[in-house]
């Protein structure tokens, strides 16, 4: 399995980042918690990584955190919750903010988040109840963002996350702000407008 790994970043789009590793190009997963704290594309990164081997594909998932890989990992154990719903969750909001919604039995809140219906929002909340406190779960902060070129970049993220089109864009017009200067900045305020609504 690989655990961890350290290299150059070669490109990162949202949620794909290629990490370079002595020569060896790994391709990797990563929620938008992590894409935000990435340096610059050139910069030297280390992950903590969740190898996945399915029967189409092989996938490697990045955390820059031990505790996010560690609530992923429990995650994925929740029956129906595959790494691409995890990762959205992840994406959707922070690890403090997930640990509150499981802890007040907010199944409203985890709904919005992509791919998260009713169903699989109390089977979270059951299932999750007993592990959230063998995490340690940090809150992170979030912020908001704008621009053409920008907004397309955020779109197109949400979008991998699972998001509908129409929805993202939506989310993206409701986070418009003259303060904004990237596209990081719009999905946080994007993500962070669908949890707090």
């Amino acid at each position: 399995m690989i655990g961890q790994i350290t290299g150059i970043i070669v490109s990162k789009i949202a949620p794909d980042v290629l990490v370079d590793v002595q020569g060896v190009g790994y391709e990797v997963l990563v929620s938008l918690g992590t894409f935000f704290e990435l340096p610059e594309v050139g910069g030297g990164v280390t992950l903590h990584t969740h190898f996945v081997v399915r029967d189409d594909a092989q996938l490697l998932f990045g955390f820059s955190s031990l505790p996010e890989r560690s609530l992923f990992r429990t995650l994925i154990k929740v029956n129906g919750v595959g790494p691409k719903m995890a990762l959205g969750i992840l994406s959707g909001m922070t690890a403090g903010e997930f640990a509150h919604a499981i802890r007040t039995n907010d199944v409203a809140t985890l709904v919005k988040l992509p791919g998260v219906g009713k169903k699989t929002a109390e089977r979270l909340v059951i299932e999750m109840r007993d592990r959230i406190d063998h995490i340690d779960v940090t809150t992170n902060a979030s912020v908001a963002v704008k621009r053409p070129d920008i907004q397309q970049e955020a779109e197109s993220a949400l979008i991998a996350l699972g998001y509908k089109p129409q929805d993202a864009a939506k989310m993206i017009s409701r986070t418009e702000s003259d303060q904004v200067t990237t596209a990081e900045q719009l999905i946080r305020g994007a993500l962070k407008s669908m949890v707090s609504k």
